[in-house]
């Protein structure tokens, strides 16, 4: 019996998945940075990193976790191997010892010059009010998948 090319009627393709339409998308995001990001020598999740402490300086570890929604065991990781690249410091908060801040050092800051080029709008193809509007739903999607988590529906 030779093997078909064609699923059968009523099968759900993979390409039907809105899960993986944006998984996927996210995949080709990545790729779409990593020559811009190699030159600064630097991953995607740090650049994220960075780019929320340019939008908030002095931010404590847990609240830019939750900025990025990332565990402290994955984002510890990322925060010293910026503080090791000198893009950042971690202190300990003077007002509550059990808290520490992350700040961008003059250098981190200054990388905000290359990296505000950096931006894949037109690589995307969308006009910008399309742009806008996949963004918004994205983020609408990401917070109702979120609280569906979280009041267990």
């Amino acid at each position: 019996m030779k093997p078909t090319n064609q699923p059968a009627p009523g099968t759900v393709m993979l390409s039907d998945f809105l899960c993986f339409a944006v998984y996927s998308a996210n995949l080709a995001f990545g790729k779409g940075y990593k020559p811009i990001l190699e030159k600064l020598g630097l991953t995607y999740t740090q650049y994220i990193t960075i780019i929320a402490l340019w939008e908030e300086d002095n931010q404590t570890v847990s609240g830019l976790g939750e900025k990025l929604f990332l565990e402290s065991n994955t984002l510890t990781p990322i925060l010293k191997k910026l503080e090791a690249l000198g893009y950042l410091e971690r202190q300990r908060d003077p007002e509550d010892e059990r808290q520490v801040r992350v700040s961008l050092t003059k250098t981190g800051r200054r990388l905000r010059e290359d990296g505000l080029k950096m931006d894949l709008v037109e690589a995307t193809g969308l006009a910008p009010d399309e742009f806008d509007n996949v963004q918004k739903a994205i983020v609408k999607l990401r917070n109702n998948l979120i609280e569906s988590v979280q009041t267990g529906d």
